[in-house]
């Protein structure tokens, strides 16, 4: 059988994590940060998790993940 293709746009966006949770990167944090106040901008640095409602779509997306 032929290998499965990765859903490219979904292989920049999502990786996992040693124990197979997917991670995501935080939304809002590229332009009109002035106005957002430094503890907000804190908060959307790190990654965060995928919700769990979402994660059976997003590994079809990516088997090899």
């Amino acid at each position: 059988m032929p290998k499965i293709k990765s859903h490219r746009g979904a292989a920049k966006r999502f990786h996992a994590t040693g124990s197979g949770r997917i991670c995501r990167n935080q939304a809002n944090h590229r332009h009109i940060l002035t106005k957002k106040s430094a503890k907000r901008k804190r908060s959307l640095l790190g990654p965060s998790f995928v919700a769990q409602a979402d994660v059976a779509s997003i590994r079809k997306m990516l088997p090899y993940l």
